[in-house]
């Protein structure tokens, strides 16, 4: 089937998961506690902390309280949103100061550019914030990515291994499903897609991961879509 659009992934397909779990994520943990304490007054910041401590059932919690909660979900790798929005704003810092750069594969960059210029439609669904997204490829190791990508969606379309969620996303592409492809490394993301319709391919770019029934790729360059922009089998 045409394919006219392609929903990515960014931790294990895009970008290596070392660079989330040993650069973003110890920075984050390192700068939270100043970060939450110098703007807890700021009404998006204020907002965030409160829906934190809603969802972890301490709605009286202080903010050093909340600074606990906060600095263990980093540690459990937690998919909560308020924490993936607060981090999204102290990683700005990070890559406004030029303390880190965003972790690109060449084939992802080198392939995005190339679908771009075919036409084919680019998207990002992530679970970080689409404010950390933003960060990551407008701040990456290959410049400026940014004006590949038509948008972005992070948990607040849903979470990622959930139908339900890509259907949000098929809804707001406005294209059949079956003419979106979803690339991950995460073979229950990918099962979540299929169930709503969507074409797939897993990117299994090391031994740990675990490979599911979809159609695999060592790199992006092994994903190949036709000149016709049939995605060859």
């Amino acid at each position: 089937m045409t394919i006219r659009a392609i929903l990515t992934d960014i931790e294990g397909t895009t970008s290596s998961i070392s660079f989330v779990h040993d650069v973003l994520f110890p920075y984050a943990s390192r700068e939270l506690p100043e970060f939450v304490r110098s703007n807890n007054e700021h009404p998006d910041v204020a907002k965030l902390l409160d829906d934190a401590r809603l969802e972890a059932g301490e709605a009286d919690a202080s903010t050093d309280r909340v600074i606990d909660i906060l600095l263990t979900w980093i540690n459990e790798d937690r998919k909560a949103t308020p924490l993936k929005e607060l981090q999204g704003h102290i990683w700005r810092s990070g890559y406004e100061s030029g303390d880190f750069t965003g972790h690109m594969y060449d084939d992802a960059v080198d392939r995005l550019r190339r679908w771009s210029a075919e036409g084919i439609r680019l998207f990002v669904y992530s679970s970080g914030s689409v404010a950390a997204q933003r960060l990551l490829f407008g701040y990456s190791d290959s410049g400026d990515l940014t004006p590949l990508f038509e948008d972005y969606f992070d948990t607040g379309t849903g979470h990622k291994k959930e139908p339900d969620s890509y259907r949000n996303i098929t809804a707001a592409i406005a294209l059949p499903a079956g003419e979106i492809l979803f690339l991950s490394d995460v073979a229950e993301e990918l099962d979540a897609a299929d169930a709503a319709g969507m074409q797939t391919w897993q990117l299994v770019r090391d031994d740990d991961v675990a490979v599911g029934t979809h159609r695999v790729a060592g790199s992006f360059d092994e994903v190949i879509i036709n000149t016709d922009n049939d995605v060859a089998e």
